[in-house]
């Protein structure tokens, strides 16, 4: 039979009242001196004993003032890297002197730590199956980090896959087979349908492509929500490729677009996380999907688009292409449902990279209330954002001599102008974030829980979100 999404992870954590397994984990801080035989000041770093049984591993949890939720995370994470590399088929571990909270945090590293893509090496390793007895812990809490980091990790997943396997056209069939499989409400609007009903800028965006634009809606019930309650509507962008159009991006900044697309990924992920954990919640999720392409039938600089909403944009930048695709799908958002709240996610500008480097992505928020919310969120998950602002100061730099709007501003604040296009297409009255997550969707080097590529960043923060709705 095939695995479900939900068990294909190479660890499971079973609970036991007996431990049988030879090997012993035990989480422990930092001596307050190191010294050979005592754990170490780095978080996750590990030593090994012999004991009259078998063997006591212990992971360190690092300086005994700093251990947070995260840094259980980050032990989890280093420890499911240690079994890989070690091919561990079975270890106990006692959680009964952890927290519901430290305990949750140990099982999602334990989960995102065993992330692999090696589907296309042909010297990839067999995978090691590793279940880990637990004596004290809570198959609640276990269930839930299972089903949560499942939703993580295909994230993950589809993120690396390359732009010749998945364009806009196979991701609305993987997302299709995702709703069959979850119980989710599937439909897409095709090319043509995206042209009739004057989706200029998704339809733009993509028509160069011999891929043609996709919007992939998925919708979640939500589990016994009263009637007409409102739902939480998701809009994720994604560039399966990003060329920069005839704005042509360079070899440097040219590898690696086929990450463009985390935001789309993601809110597929968490569609699949809410239906999995049966969140009260209901959801909408909305991915503009678009390969971004040079053709003779591709956008240019100069064209004027009409937008969904029936607003004109002047095009600067044809690499200034994801808030395009974006602000269509936030006017279907507004005309289609009538949402709780609006959140898009994208890996939207270079900018935010600078501004914020790898550690926290980019929040813009017209609603202090939501941003409060999603704030909390990120904290509680460590998927952290700073807000940035939305003043409409700003809006003058993309005011246009020939069309309502255009799509750049140049350099000068970069993410921030990149919010406030978006928010031309919002109702004040829509509660609405945009969340920038262009540097911290990819992790360049691998770090206990994260390996090195795609992070599946959102996913946790966002059912966190739901959650305390």
């Amino acid at each position: 039979m095939k695995p479900t999404l939900l068990d294909r992870n190479p660890i499971s954590i079973q609970v036991v009242q007996k431990a049988t397994a030879p090997l012993t984990i035990r989480l422990t801080p930092a001596a307050e001196k190191t010294a050979p035989g005592l754990p170490g000041k780095q978080v996750g770093e590990i030593l090994v004993f012999p004991t009259a049984g078998g063997q006591e591993v212990l992971v360190s949890l690092g300086d005994a003032a700093k251990i947070t939720a995260d840094v259980y995370r980050q032990a989890g994470g280093a420890l499911a890297v240690w079994f890989r590399k070690l091919k561990v088929e079975r270890a106990a571990f006692a959680a009964a002197d952890l927290t519901e909270a430290q305990f949750s945090a140990f099982c999602e590293g334990l989960f995102l730590g065993a992330f692999t893509f090696d589907r296309y090496k042909s010297d990839a390793e067999p995978v090691v199956k590793t279940e880990v007895e637990c004596i004290g812990g809570s198959a609640a809490v276990i269930e839930h980090a299972q089903a949560l980091c499942a939703a993580v990790n295909l994230a993950r997943d589809w993120a690396h896959e390359p732009a010749n396997v998945i364009n806009p056209v196979t991701l609305s069939g993987r997302v299709q087979e995702l709703a069959k499989e979850f119980g989710l409400q599937y439909r897409e609007v095709d090319e043509k349908a995206l042209e009739s009903m004057g989706a200029g800028g998704l339809f733009s965006v993509g028509k160069g492509s011999q891929a043609k634009p996709r919007l992939i809606i998925l919708e979640y019930a939500g589990n016994g929500a009263p009637a007409g309650t409102k739902p939480v509507v998701l809009v994720g962008k994604a560039i399966t490729f990003d060329t920069g159009g005839y704005s042509l991006k360079g070899t440097e900044n040219i590898q690696g677009m086929k990450g463009d697309k985390c935001g789309g990924v993601t809110v597929a992920a968490t569609l699949m996380a809410a239906a999995a954990l049966k969140l009260k919640q209901p959801l909408v999720g909305l991915i503009p999907a678009a390969e971004n392409m040079i053709s003779g039938d591709a956008y240019r600089p100069d064209d004027i688009l009409r937008m969904l909403s029936g607003k004109t944009v002047e095009i600067i930048s044809t690499d200034a292409e994801g808030r395009l695709i974006l602000a269509d799908a936030l006017t279907y958002a507004q005309k289609e449902f009538t949402p709780h709240a609006v959140i898009d996610l994208a890996t939207l500008t270079g900018g935010v990279v600078v501004a914020l480097g790898r550690v926290r992505a980019g929040l813009m928020c017209n609603h202090d209330e939501l941003a409060e919310r999603l704030a909390a969120a990120g904290e509680a998950t460590h998927e952290r954002m700073w807000r940035l602002p939305l003043d409409d100061d700003y809006a003058k730099a993309i005011k246009s001599d020939d069309a309502d709007i255009k799509n750049s501003g140049g350099r000068e604040a970069q993410p921030v102008i990149g919010g406030i296009f978006l928010k031309q297409f919002v109702s004040n009255d829509v509660p609405w974030a945009h969340v920038d997550i262009a540097g911290v969707a990819d992790s360049p080097k691998d770090d206990t829980y994260r390996p090195k590529g795609a992070t599946g960043f959102g996913v946790r923060m966002l059912v966190n979100y739901l959650e305390s709705l």
